[in-house]
């Protein structure tokens, strides 16, 4: 009797043992396999991205190597009216200006369109007697000053090099949330580009040691100049 328990418990086992690596095989296939395709095609999909913030990470840390400026200035006059439209004060004003008495919109759109203004309006500040507009852009700035009382104004255009605008397109600097997203995807290809890679090197037999090692090297010497960077 107790030989046939045995006996019985033994014959099942094996195909267990089977199941079990065959279910192994299958899902390293299955990484080896989609690891494979999103490093490919991840990175012909990002390539430009990639390829984009690699040279402006150069010309950032080294900015004194291409750098053009263009600076123009013009006059002109709008309608004073908007400068002092004659509101009084909200109910519950606490700022130390008067802004309220500005008609910001018109004033901005005015300068926009007479002469062919970019970026967004980053700064309107309003002093009892003048008022001050900056507009920005990646790679460009123009400050307007107008007077309260005329509705007079002098505007200074400052215009970047190619290099420039790149730099702060790599910074995300003065630009609109569409590139933000474009430097949040970019991101998060990249990361998904590195990750498949390393996966990758597990299945290539030959080359899997020495490519973890490299990828150890390659992160202690990162922690190296990391702490040099800092101390």
């Amino acid at each position: 009797m107790p030989q046939d328990i045995s006996e019985g418990d033994s014959e099942p086992t094996q195909p267990k043992k089977r199941s079990t690596n065959s279910r192994g095989k299958r899902i390293n296939r299955f990484l080896a396999s989609w690891s494979r395709w999103i490093h490919i095609y991840l990175s012909m999909v990002s390539l430009v991205a990639i390829l984009f913030f690699s040279v402006t990470g150069i010309t950032l840390n080294h900015p004194d190597w291409f750098f053009a400026e263009s600076t123009a200035q013009s006059t002109g006059t709008l309608n004073a009216a908007w400068l002092n439209n004659g509101n009084g004060p909200p109910p519950d004003w606490d700022e130390p200006d008067d802004s309220y008495a500005v008609s910001k919109l018109e004033v901005a759109e005015h300068l926009r369109a007479t002469h062919s203004l970019r970026g967004t309006v980053s700064d309107f500040l309003v002093f009892e007697d003048e008022c001050e507009v900056t507009f920005q852009g990646p790679g460009y700035a123009a400050i307007a000053k107008l007077s309260r009382e005329t509705g007079d104004y002098t505007l200074d255009v400052t215009s970047n090099d190619l290099v420039t605008v790149m730099n702060d397109l790599h910074k995300g600097r003065h630009t609109n949330a569409s590139w933000s997203w474009v430097i949040d995807l970019s991101a998060v290809v990249g990361t998904l580009v590195a990750i498949s890679g390393f996966i990758l090197i597990f299945f290539l037999r030959l080359k899997r040691t020495t490519g973890i090692v490299t990828a150890a090297v390659g992160a202690l010497l990162m922690w190296w100049m990391y702490t040099l960077a800092i101390a």
